[in-house]
């Protein structure tokens, strides 16, 4: 019963994550469209604008953050290889609870901050210091929604690994990582 909630929760943030991935995957084209718009106004048109290098930065930090857990889950991210691949699974499944538990503890971290952060821009109507000076609270309640999407993810293979370290088997079939 209680290996089955767990393998419902992690397939439920597998999901999320995922799908939070692809959406986010999907500003890439527009950002694209941005910077390209920039690029023709600016050396064609001799007509800069205010408001792209503004939108193509909060474009580039929404794909970046809210991709990163998707690229966890899709093990995209560098790793450092040197002991990893020279211990036993077991072994691996302990760096990873470890390294997990760390990313955990920074990410609760930039949630706490960007909580505080988004009050700031929220009581005192904060904008970016540039010409266009956009609000910043929507920056920072995608960085609490990324970086909770974040843990969620490495609390799911937190699980899994646990698991797999308790009872020896997968927690979820087909591979489930």
């Amino acid at each position: 019963m209680f290996l089955a909630f767990l393998r419902g929760f992690c397939r439920k943030v597998d999901f999320i994550v995922m799908l939070t991935g692809h959406m986010a995957s999907y500003m890439m084209p527009i950002l694209a469209f941005i910077v390209a718009s920039e690029v023709f106004s600016r050396y064609f048109l001799n007509k800069p604008t205010v408001w792209a290098f503004d939108l193509s930065l909060f474009l580039f930090g929404y794909i970046a953050a809210l991709g990163g857990a998707y690229a966890h889950q899709k093990r995209a991210h560098i790793v450092v290889d040197i002991l990893y691949v020279k211990v036993s699974p077991t072994l691996r499944k302990v760096f990873n609870i470890i390294s997990f538990t760390l990313g955990i503890f920074f990410l609760i971290l930039i949630v706490y901050i960007s909580f505080d952060k988004l009050q700031d821009a929220l009581k005192f109507g904060i904008r970016r210091q540039s010409e266009w000076a956009p609000l910043m609270h929507h920056f920072w309640i995608m960085t609490i929604i990324a970086s909770s999407l974040f843990i969620a993810q490495l609390f799911r293979d937190m699980i899994v690994d646990v698991i797999y370290l308790i009872t020896g088997n997968d927690l979820l079939e087909q591979g489930g990582q």
